[in-house]
């Protein structure tokens, strides 16, 4: 377990480095998000509802999370998974991109979830739980675009594959976290969202044990 742990610490490292070192693709999936932001702000301006702020929201992050999750094993040469192969515990590997993918699309979505709020000044009457929400929802989208970009990793590499089989396993998260999230912004008691919140903590591990125990199969392939 301890040398589990210690890799996957490893892979988080090489992730971020890498990251860092290709500043176009992380620029360029800020400039997305943001100028998605301020586009749905000239098309509004001020008159915009809760319901439909908070779709918007979604819908930027559900498409950059498909943008930024999708290249985490298509991006890597046959070469580069062979030597992870040989070297590395395939549940270190898995674990390692879901969580630097948490940790990217969380960082992402605070960063739209501040825009949003200077430009359309909406708002939040629980700011805690709508921050709740978004960590929630990145770890959701991150965990189930991460374990598609692996499934997808060997057939084609084709990354519109990744959102074709996506999409329909992100539906009970989205319906989940946009009633979380809207629950939220309106200021309703905890109890009222606590039902969305086990949903989604419980879809999120699913997701995650599911990728533990059955991603070291599809590794050998």
């Amino acid at each position: 377990m301890q040398l589990l742990i210690r890799q996957v610490k490893q892979l988080i490292e090489h992730e971020i480095r890498i990251e860092l070192k290709n500043k176009q693709a992380l620029g360029s999936l800020v400039v997305y998000s943001v100028s998605s932001i301020y586009i749905s702000y000239l098309a509004f301006r001020q008159n915009i509802d809760p319901v439909t702020w908070n779709a918007l929201f979604w819908i930027i992050m559900l498409f950059a999370a498909t943008n930024a999750v999708a290249k985490s094993f298509l991006q890597e040469s046959k070469g580069i998974q062979l030597y992870y192969y040989t070297l590395l515990n395939s549940r270190a590997v898995i674990l390692s991109k879901i969580i630097y993918n948490i940790l990217l699309l969380t960082t992402l979505g605070l960063l739209n979830f501040f825009c949003y709020w200077i430009l359309f000044n909406t708002t939040i009457a629980d700011p805690i739980q709508y921050l709740i929400g978004i960590f929630l929802g990145s770890m959701g989208l991150s965990a189930i675009l991460t374990l598609v970009s692996g499934l997808v990793s060997r057939a084609n590499n084709s990354a519109s594959l990744v959102a074709i089989l996506g999409f329909p396993l992100l539906f009970p998260l989205l319906i989940s976290i946009l009633k979380f999230s809207k629950n939220a912004m309106d200021g309703l008691g905890w109890y009222v969202n606590q039902p969305y919140f086990i949903v989604l903590i419980s879809l999120n591990l699913a997701v995650i044990l599911l990728s533990y125990l059955l991603f070291p199969y599809l590794w050998r392939e």
